[in-house]
Formats: structure tokens, sequence, C-alpha cells
């Protein structure tokens, strides 16, 4: 049967027909198809900030100054303007060209203190309260001394987040790190979910968990890395404290001249050398991992040594560079070569990835970044991977190869083209974990909607080159006409 798809069909059928349970949302996107920008304004005026991005439910603007100091905030007006038939920019009046008809400035506050820049890159906003989470840091230092730290990387002196309440700009909490390093470029290091947000000092190998409350603060929740339970430090010292009252008492017990005896006691050391409690967990479930794979005795200690006593120092010097929550109580870590870790592009360094559980604070989980396991996870489960907030409206709707057979058919024409099937899985694995917020839900990128050229444009947030040619999107659906075109030209906005 064949339908027509303009709007008041859509309409009509939305008023006389029931969708299927679930599918209210995607019923609804396709309205998207009718509703398209069909009008380009150029050399429109524009002030001379750094833009960020608009929010994912369209409320705020989000630029920073060009010095680094200030946040400005403005709201979009919506609609602004209108045409009666086809839209010439010869119909629109003159001020159209300025950037105050489409966007109203809320307020600019200042967050940089006179040594700090806020991070271009680094924006989370929370969708339930309408918090937006900013970070402004030093300069990197990279001959700052060791000190416990992880050789190699560099310190930068204050990191800053700050909490603010985008309503009004008021800033409701702060959290500052000091000597420390957090890959601020892209949200690397920082993942919000729900209400938890987790971030990776790459210095120290700690993974910080915090709570957002509903009041507007930071509430630190716990610290995973150097210890995995928050009784675990005082068990160590109060251990320690044993051990050296013991080793005293063998002393006292000792003869007056020891030497005599051919026995040379020195003063026992505090200083006692332990691997953290996230590597020793890792360790523990590599070990356990080789030890269950063979039954017999002798071939069992033939694997421990072939697969982990020979790879242990490897194992010993992985670090953290990237985690996600799956959900709650679960992390995505990755890990991999300090080299990786504070590279802009590590897709050449080897990693590995680790399932982590909060509550018990066990592995649950290991892989290389070369797994067809994990792969096979990815493949069929990718939504899984984006964790998103449970009263999100709008992430929960990003097209994936596990949502959407159109993405799917682009992975598997992909997979099919490939030289190396080890390469390819390689390749693919390299986003994981994925960068929090880092997709956009807009329906133009619904792959079910729209076909486009995702090596000029997608819903992932990242820098690229400007083109020549026009951006096209084409309708899925038949007819699979051309419904509209975007020109990556500066200072321009697009109309619907």
């Amino acid at each position: 049967m064949f339908r027509r798809h303009n709007v008041a069909a859509r309409i009509f059928d939305r008023q006389i027909s029931t969708v299927a349970p679930g599918t209210s949302v995607h019923h609804t996107r396709r309205f998207y198809e009718n509703l398209v920008p069909n009008c380009t304004i150029y050399e429109v005026e524009c002030p001379d900030h750094l833009y960020r991005k608009i929010t994912e439910d369209g409320q705020y603007l989000i630029c920073f100054s060009r010095n680094h100091q200030d946040l400005i905030v403005y709201r979009p007006t919506w609609l602004s303007y209108s045409c009666k038939e086809e839209c010439n920019t010869n119909d629109l009046p003159q001020k159209a060209k300025r950037f105050e008809s489409f966007f109203s400035q809320l307020y600019c506050v200042s967050l940089a203190s006179s040594n700090e820049l806020i991070c271009k890159d680094f924006f989370l906003y929370m969708e339930s309260n309408q918090f937006g989470l900013f970070a402004t840091s030093t300069t990197q230092n990279h001959d700052a001394p060791v000190g416990g730290a992880v050789q190699g990387v560099p310190s930068i002196e204050k990191i800053t987040f700050h909490l603010l309440r985008l309503e009004d700009g008021v800033v409701l909490d702060q959290k500052c790190f000091h000597n420390d390093f957090i890959n601020l470029a892209h949200n690397m290091g920082v993942f919000l979910y729900d209400d938890l947000l987790a971030i990776v000092s790459i210095r120290y190998q700690t993974i910080h968990i915090l709570q957002i409350r509903d009041f507007g603060n930071l509430v630190d929740i716990r610290a995973i890395g150097t210890f995995c339970r928050e009784d675990d430090e005082l068990f160590l010292n109060s251990s320690t404290q044993s051990m050296l009252s013991h080793e005293k008492g063998k002393l006292h017990q000792l003869p007056e001249n020891p030497v005599e005896n051919g026995l040379h006691q020195s003063e026992p050391s505090s200083d006692y050398c332990f691997l953290s409690g996230i590597k020793q967990r890792l360790l523990s479930f590599i070990f356990r991992g080789i030890w269950n794979e063979e039954p017999d005795q002798a071939l069992r200690v033939q694997s421990l040594k072939k697969k982990f006593y020979f790879h242990f120092q490897d194992y010993v010097d992985l670090v953290i560079w990237k985690v996600q929550f799956l959900d709650r109580h679960h992390l995505l870590i990755k890990f991999g070569s300090v080299d990786g870790g504070v590279s802009r592009n590590a897709d050449q360094h080897p990693a590995f990835f680790a399932v982590y559980n909060m509550e018990t604070t066990e592995i649950a989980a290991f892989y290389q970044n070369t797994a067809d396991e994990l792969y096979l996870l990815f493949e069929q489960f990718c939504d899984h991977f984006h964790a998103t907030a449970r009263n999100s409206l709008y992430l929960n709707f990003i097209s994936s190869h596990s949502n959407n057979m159109h993405a799917r058919e682009q992975l598997r024409s992909a997979k099919n083209k490939a030289s190396s099937s080890l390469q390819f899985v390689k390749k693919m694995l390299v986003s994981l974990p994925f960068s929090c917020q880092s997709q956009s839900p807009s329906p133009y990128f619904d792959q079910s909607l729209f076909r486009f050229d995702e090596k000029l444009i997608s819903a992932t947030d990242r820098h690229r080159q400007s083109t020549d040619h026009p951006i096209k999107f084409i309708l899925r659906r038949p007819p699979n006409t051309l419904k509209f075109k975007i020109k990556t030209d500066k200072c321009s906005v697009l109309v619907i």
C-alpha cells in the first residue's frame, strides 16, 4: 500500500493508528524527514568566541572567550523568521544576518584565575538538573619531580572542575587536583553516568568516583587505585605495624653480639613496596584464568610460565588510560603503556581492557585489544558501551550497528573489505572506552532516516577538515531523494 509522507498525512496517520509498543519515539522522529534545513544564511555577524556545543536538549549554547578565561552561555530563540514559500535569503530582513537574531546571551561568568585557562574541549552536561561541568587548568610541566607518580607522565600544577547551574550561571561547587595529570581533551579523562562522575588521574593511577547531589555538591565516594576498599589503607598500616613489632621482638631475643654468631640484623625498614590494589586484582585474575585453563598439574605449570610469569613485568607496567561506566557498579578500564596514556594518538600502542566491579572490587573480565570475543560483544551489544543516563530523553536514540541495520551493513562491508581481520578488530576497539557525551543524538544523524558520508560528518563529536563539497543528506526510504545539503562555510546559520 502506497503511503504519502507529507506532514499532513503523517499527522493524520498518527491520529488514527497506534504504533507498536516501544516504538513511539522512533515513529515520531520520522517527522524530521519533512522538517529539514532548507536555507543557509551566510556571512552572519558572530561574536568572537570559541563555540563548544549546543546541549542535547537544545536549551543552551556553550561558548568560551578567546582568552580562555570566561564562560558565555546563550539560549537559542528558535523560530525567528518565516517564508511564504521557498525560503530565499533575499526575503529575510537584514537583521537575520546577526547572531543575536537567533541566540540571546544569558550571562558571562569568569571561571579561570590569572594562571589558569579554560579547557575548551571539555564540557559535560547533566540533563536532569541542567548542571554543566567545566574544567580549568594551568600549563603542563614535563620536568616535575616524580614523588610516587608514574614516570614519564607530565604534571599540571592545578586542575579545577567547576559545577555550574546553567540556568543562571551560579558556581555550585569546585573540585581541585594538584600536581596531577587528567586528560581533559574531548572529555577523555572524565565520565558522567547519571549522578556519578569518574575522573582518571593518569599520573597517580587513581580513579576518583564522585557523586553530584541534587543541590549541586561534588561528593567523594571512593578512590580506586592504590586501594580498592575504604579500609584497605587502615588494614595495611595495621599489618605493617604488627610486622615491625614482630621483627623488633626477634631482635631482642638475639645474643648481644650477633656478628660473632654469623648473624647481622639491620634495623627493619618501614618502606614496604606494594603493587596497587587494582594491579593486584588484575594480576590475580590473569593468574587464576590461566590456572583454570589446564586441569593437568604439569601442563598448568608450563602454561603459567609461558603466559603469566614470562609477561609478568609487562602486566606490572600497565597503566590506566581511560575509564567509562557500564552501569552504576561496573567500570570498563583501558590499560596500556605510559606513552599511550599521554599521547593524543594511541592507536599503535598495545592495549588491554578490564571490567571492574566497584562493589566487590573484583576484575570480572580481561581482554587484549585484538580479542575476537570482545569484538563480538562490541558488534552485537554496542549500545551497552554507550552508557547513558537512565532518564535521558535524547541520548538513547543514537544509531549504532547493534540497533540499526544500515549501520550494521556498513560495518560488515568494512569487515569484508579489511585485508587483516586482526587489524580490523584492533581498529574497531580503539574507540573503547567511549568518551562521555561524544555523540550527537540529532535525528539528522539517525541512519534509519538519512544517508550521508560519514567521512565528512557523523554523530561523533570530533574535529574534521572543512571541505569544498557540500555534505548531502539523502532519504533512506523511497524515493531516496536528496533532502538537504550542508556547506561547511564559516559564519553560516542553517534555517529550517
